[in-house]
């Protein structure tokens, strides 16, 4: 899903920190550890918009959502 807006690292941050209580717990962490490494704005827009709206989905959207993340955060 491609997106007009670049999404500063703060942008993300807070929708990370936003959605802290649904994402799981290594997840959080593997995220909050890339978002220390100088992520690239293509990063940065791709982990937001996983995170968008990530307490509101489906289980399976969940579980979708997970794997990308998980692979962007390696």
């Amino acid at each position: 899903m491609a997106c007009n807006i670049d999404h500063t690292l703060e942008d993300v941050e807070k929708k990370l920190k936003s959605q802290s209580d649904y994402v799981p717990v290594e997840l959080y962490r593997s995220s909050l550890n890339f978002l220390q490494g100088n992520p690239t704005q293509e990063e940065l827009n791709e982990m937001f918009h996983l995170l968008k709206k990530y307490d509101l989905v489906s289980e399976d959207e969940k579980l979708e959502r997970d794997k990308k993340i998980s692979a962007l955060t390696r």
